[in-house]
């Protein structure tokens, strides 16, 4: 088998400790394997990076184990060529296995080039990642604790939101507010209502008229609060964002854009002077699509980046993503085939888009979503969408273009002369000829 790598070690990563095989081979063919323990601490993985040179290693394989690699792919990074391989790749014979072992089969299969490395992204952006992977976690942490909150108002037969849209909103949090204090007068509670709400007040009052004690109080006074802090949290990693986004994309150019003035036109022209679109003016690209939003545009960037060329085609991207189909084919038939395990920030970022943009009817997304869905099922025509919305994110970013809305009709402008023929080929079943000529075109 060919050698493609004389000095190469592999990594068996545990919590505690990593187990190092290096595996050195000399000119005359001499092959020497040398295997030590490393703890995870800081000290003992600069030990690891130092005992790495000592042999001149230039290539180092691990797997992806949850989040065990990182401080290891940090410490590492910049001294020598680290390929994190998915574990499922190079599964070893069952009942032969040991982390010595484990090490030793990596260092193998690096040696001989049979390693294929997952895509880890620059050290910015893998801290734009834990930014906005936290903000979504604490958004999730929002909606959990108002579900909660909502809980303790049932048991207290308080039907707030059967009249109010939003538990958290001005208006009733300060009725909740009121009734935590100890109020009792529903009256007075729904005169607390405000803007169009005020047209509820005789709803609001049979809502808030309940059977609430102490403990419920209490309950409530506590979601309330911890409601107060997850906001601040999910203000101060919004700052947070925004501040990398700003310095992520051209950090040494003073002229940089920082407002949203004539997005469009920076986008573009950031794009044809690197070749690669800055973060702000990939966010811009991303804003237009219908369903993405500023969030969800920043969440994309943090995922998927802005250099499309270490994606060979948008298929590529949509497979390393796990939004397209795998294929199942057996006897020349093709079997339906569900998504993989992929970027789940990512795919959770496009799903929610996907769901955003079918909302808006005269769209082409949603005309696409409509006609899927019908003969698919919903859940199958929003990953379909999803799919469709990061194919157009991978091509607006690749060549820098905006986007172009083609509107409802573009399906069957598309399929025109098709669905002509099922339709007149249909009418012929029935018993009828008929002769298509087009209408003409009336000047204007």
């Amino acid at each position: 088998m060919h050698l493609v790598h004389t000095h190469c070690a592999g990594l068996d990563v545990h919590k505690k400790t990593v187990v190092a095989c290096a595996r050195l081979v000399q000119e005359d063919g001499t092959r020497t394997t040398h295997i030590r323990t490393f703890p995870t601490t800081t000290a003992g993985l600069l030990s690891l990076l130092d005992w790495l040179l000592s042999l001149s290693i230039t290539h180092v394989a691990m797997e992806s184990s949850g989040e065990f690699w990182k401080p290891i792919y940090n410490l590492l990074e910049g001294n020598l060529t680290i390929l994190v391989v998915n574990a499922a790749h190079m599964k070893q014979v069952p009942g032969r296995k040991t982390d010595v072992k484990d090490a030793e089969w990596i260092a193998e299969l690096l040696a001989h080039g049979l390693l294929r490395p997952s895509f880890v992204p620059p050290a910015p952006q893998r801290a734009l990642r834990d930014l906005t992977e936290r903000r979504s976690n604490l958004v999730q942490e929002r909606a959990r604790v108002v579900n909660q909150m909502q809980k303790v108002l049932e048991w207290a037969n308080i039907k707030l939101s059967s009249v109010v849209t939003d538990v958290t909103g001005v208006s009733a949090r300060a009725m909740l507010e009121a009734l935590v204090a100890g109020s009792t007068d529903v009256s007075a509670l729904a005169e607390l209502a405000k803007g169009r709400l005020r047209a509820k007040r005789a709803e609001l009052e049979q809502a808030l008229c309940g059977t609430l004690q102490a403990h419920h109080a209490f309950m409530i006074a506590q979601h309330l609060s911890h409601l107060d802090f997850l906001d601040e949290q999910i203000t101060a990693f919004d700052a947070a964002v925004e501040t990398a986004i700003s310095l992520g994309g051209r950090p040494s150019d003073p002229d940089a854009p920082t407002s949203d003035d004539g997005e469009s036109s920076r986008a573009e022209a950031a794009l044809s002077e690197a070749g690669t679109a800055s973060w702000q003016a990939a966010r811009t690209l991303c804003d237009a699509i219908p369903g993405i939003g500023k969030r969800i545009a920043e969440t994309i960037i943090a995922e998927l980046g802005t250099d499309m060329s270490r994606f060979a085609s948008a298929g590529h991207a949509a497979s390393w993503a796990k939004l397209a189909p795998g294929q199942n084919e057996s006897a020349g038939k093709r079997k339906s085939s569900r998504i993989g395990k992929g970027n789940r920030h990512l795919r959770a970022a496009l799903i929610q888009a996907a769901q955003a943009a079918v909302k808006k009817s005269e769209t082409f997304l949603a005309a696409f979503y409509r006609r899927l869905a019908a003969r698919r099922g919903k859940k199958k025509a929003i990953v379909a969408v999803a799919h469709k919305i990061l194919v157009i994110v991978y091509t607006l970013l690749k060549t820098g273009e905006c986007y172009q809305e083609r509107g409802a009709t573009a399906l069957d402008e598309r399929q025109k002369d098709r669905l002509l023929q099922r339709l007149q080929r249909r009418i012929a079943q029935l018993g009828y000829t008929v002769s298509l000529e087009p209408n003409p075109v009336t000047a204007t």
